[in-house]
């Protein structure tokens, strides 16, 4: 939009009608009395240095009746402005009766520094249209307040006033011109008025330099800096640093940000806080957080700015205990925290779990009046869900005003993250319909939340919306389908995606691998594993125990054990606890109990929860009562409470019928008040999912789904099915099979063989590992019915257990 007053002085102003009196000649000198200098009120304004002194003077100006005085007046609208008070200056100024040419520039100065854009434009026609000439400084002042404001049309505007009025050959000038281009981003135009500079100072290097690091061209603005020192006109000085210090720790050169510091210290440039700030934020940003606190102690002096670039050093690189006490460390010192300090912490806090803390950053930014500040609540969402206070996040989100993109993204993934699925969903809907286009980072998340709902014709319909979207072509989205394929059955899907992808990231070959993995192609997963480690993309920590749980379920024991070598051997990568939870799981599952047990005895670091639950479960699928309860007293030494492993033990003592054991069992839960997690199962039916728990009769086709059942094990009994009771005792075989009958599985599979036409896949998802009685009752359900049945990512057609895809 132009702005008409600006566009009207392009073209000279009309003389005022012969009868209005001309004004004098604004230009000419005007003759102030020797005694109006030398009164004692023109000197006190003369060493006036606040605004309150001021106020102070003013009554002495009114008393002398000096406020007419022209030296008065003028010195009034200079000392108003400079202190921000642009409405009593405007007073003076419209009260003057002798305008001359500096009084306008003055209170054009003050306009760009404590008005807005239009307003100083509008000072600004103003001033033309008064026929006062414009100087330099007028447009150096407009030019920056256009780009404080991002608006390059305006700007446009009073770079084209400015050629107009002869100053297009000003270094000053377009120094400003250049600024303003850059901080539009729109950097090839700065860098145009640039190269047409026929003489450039440092001043106008640092604005393009700074242009190009600023809008996320690093390389060239540390080419520009090359290019700089090889015309030999101008040396870098403390601006430059802080403009290309930034921009290594953008592209993570660190090589260059050790050179740039040598040139910071051998010119004496480290004593500066802001180069201190830079060279902490660079190495923090390469990785290299170590170096960045030996800087960070050596600064002399501290500021809020050099505590948050280190606050975000040590949180962006995994250090969050370290980050939260520099945070403590800062509130000691009594430093203001700022919306920076905040953010970092509160990042720190979800990554830790820290709710506690986190509810203490969440009063401090009610207390600080950042409670609007968007970036700072969408911080604060983000923390509450990943400390599963969903219900917290969804408040805080609620109330936000202004969402964007970011708020919208940070809800629906906590949604996920937490399991809250249909909630993740019906927002991404909400989303949509207020035409608020969603980001590669939005895709990921709603595909991550439908992966865990493992629906795969809701996975087709999120697949054609990122292919519409051309969001699909994004690695991180493509890596998210594949990876939902993978979990929806569909592994042949998965891969067919997974070829047609032209750039893979690590995540891409893990995600592949564990689908593999995770329905039992072990082979597959091995093959595409070696293929990947022909490529140029390295293995990682997590594509090794992908591929290590892949031999694991499929019995490749010494792959496994052979892969485990390799990892630290070839790629220097050192086992997390995961990785030796999956080595016990590998070992044990193939039935070499003794050798499972002697491995965990000879680890290097003392075992986990995870180790040990392993070895539980080696023990129970193998029934090695001994070594189970060996397995079982080192996890309740670790956590007592953990519900999951005494179920496991109960289990194994069943699956053994040592079933006094498995009263002690669960004696002992009630005793603790240790609760076994519900499980459930679920089932997709036309846009509703529908709950069943293990002998609920809620569902208010219950009566239908029951008897159903009991027609359907006639007909699975005749074709071979035999209940598995082994975990069931105490009770009758009649009511043993009752109880078989009710798992939640089987009343999902019913519900859904009811509610579709012959021929429909019925797909259930199962929060917990299937138990053999329903596994096997599945086979024979499929077989009888003729019914394709995906439980749990195991897909039986017709009694055959075979890989799903669509």
């Amino acid at each position: 939009m132009s702005f008409p007053l600006l566009a009207r002085s392009i073209t000279p102003a009309p003389p005022p009608p012969a009868a209005i009196p001309q004004p004098p000649f604004l230009s000419q000198r005007v003759h102030i009395p020797s005694h109006i200098y030398k009164h004692p009120t023109a000197i006190l304004l003369e060493f006036c240095n606040s605004m309150k002194e001021l106020h102070q003077i003013l009554p002495h100006i009114i008393k002398n009746g000096l406020y007419k005085e022209h030296l008065f007046e003028t010195k009034l609208v200079s000392l108003f402005t400079k202190y921000g008070s642009l409405n009593d200056a405007t007073k003076v100024f419209e009260f003057a009766k002798l305008k001359v040419d500096p009084m306008y520039h003055t209170m054009l100065k003050g306009h760009t520094h404590h008005s807005n854009l239009d307003s100083s434009l509008a000072f600004y026609s103003r001033l033309r249209y008064d026929d006062v000439t414009p100087v330099i400084y007028n447009f150096s002042y407009l030019l920056k307040a256009c780009a404080d404001n991002s608006d390059v049309v305006k700007g446009k505007q009073v770079h084209a006033q400015l050629i107009l009025h002869g100053f297009s050959d000003s270094l000053f000038a377009m120094t400003s011109v250049v600024n303003l281009y850059a901080k539009c981003g729109m950097v090839g135009d700065a860098y145009k008025m640039f190269d047409r500079m026929p003489e450039r100072d440092l001043v106008c290097w640092n604005t393009v330099i700074s242009g190009y690091a600023q809008n996320g061209m690093s390389k060239r603005a540390l080419e520009l800096v090359l290019r700089m020192q090889e015309e030999g006109c101008n040396r870098p000085d403390s601006v430059t640093i802080v403009s290309i210090l930034p921009a290594c720790g953008a592209i993570g050169s660190f090589k260059m940000g050790k050179l740039i510091h040598g040139y910071v210290f051998r010119n004496g440039f480290e004593s500066l806080v802001n180069v201190s700030t830079a060279l902490v934020d660079m190495y923090a940003k390469c990785g290299s957080v170590g170096t960045a606190r030996l800087v960070f102690d050596k600064m002399d002096s501290k500021t809020v700015v050099s505590l948050n670039a280190m606050i975000d050093g040590y949180a962006r690189n995994g250090y969050y205990d370290e980050a939260l006490i520099i945070f403590q460390k800062m509130l000691d010192e009594g430093f203001k925290p700022t919306n920076v300090t905040i953010m970092s912490t509160l990042h720190a806090c979800a990554e830790t779990r820290n709710i506690e803390l986190g509810q203490y950053v969440h009063k401090l930014v009610n207390q600080l009046g950042l409670g609007s500040n968007v970036a700072v609540v969408n911080s604060l969402i983000s923390m509450y869900c990943k400390c599963q206070r969903v219900d917290i996040a969804a408040e805080l989100f609620e109330n936000l005003r202004g969402k964007t993109l970011v708020s919208w993204n940070a809800m629906i993934l906590g949604y996920a993250q937490n399991g809250c699925v249909m909630d993740a969903l019906t927002h991404f809907c909400k989303m949509h319909l207020m035409n608020i286009k969603p980001d590669s980072f939005t895709m990921v998340s709603v595909v991550t939340a439908l992966a865990e709902l493992s629906v795969l014709r809701q996975a087709k319909w999120i697949h054609g919306f990122a292919v519409r979207t051309c969001l699909n072509r994004n690695v991180f989205v493509a890596t998210a389908l594949v990876d939902m394929y993978a979990k929806c059955g569909a592994v042949h899907t998965a891969r067919r995606l997974f070829d047609m992808m032209d750039d893979r990231h690590v995540t891409t070959w893990n995600a592949m691998i564990d689908g593999y993995g995770t329905h039992g192609f072990g082979k597959e997963a091995v093959e595409l594993f070696e293929e990947m480690r022909k490529g140029h993309v390295e293995p990682n920590d997590i594509t090794f125990l992908c591929v290590i749980s892949a031999c694991s379920h499929s019995g490749f024991v010494e792959k496994g054990h052979n892969y485990f070598t390799i990892m630290r051997e070839e790629y220097n990568l050192e086992p997390s606890m995961d990785h030796y939870g999956a080595m016990v799981d590998l070992i044990g599952r193939a039935g070499r109990l003794s050798e499972a047990w002697n491995f965990i005895d000879n680890m290097p670091i003392r075992p986990g929860l995870n180790v040990y639950g392993a070895m539980l479960g080696a023990c129970k699928i193998h029934k090695n009562v001994d070594l189970g309860e060996k397995a079982a007293d080192k996890l309740f030494e670790l956590d007592p409470d953990d519900g999951g492993y005494h179920v496991l033990l109960a289990n194994m003592y069943a699956t053994a019928s040592i079933w006094h054991k498995v009263a002690n069992v669960r004696t002992m839960m009630e005793r603790k008040g240790i609760q076994k997690t519900p499980g459930w199962s679920l089932v997709d039916l036309r846009n509703e999912v529908h709950t069943f728990y293990s002998g609920s009769t809620s569902h208010p086709q219950s009566e239908k789904i029951y008897a159903y059942l009991e027609k359907l094990f006639d007909r699975i009994k005749a074709a071979g099915y035999i209940p598995d009771t082994d975990s069931i005792h105490d009770v009758e075989d009649v009511v043993q099979e009752q109880l078989l009958k009710s798992h939640s599985e089987k009343l999902a599979i019913a519900f859904g063989l009811l509610n579709t036409s012959a021929g429909t896949t019925v797909h259930i998802r199962k929060n917990l590992r299937v138990c053999g009685d329903c596994h096997s009752a599945t086979k024979y359900i499929s077989l009888v019915m003729k019914r394709e049945i995906i439980n749990n990512h195991t897909t039986w057609v017709s009694g055959t257990k075979v890989e799903s895809d669509d």
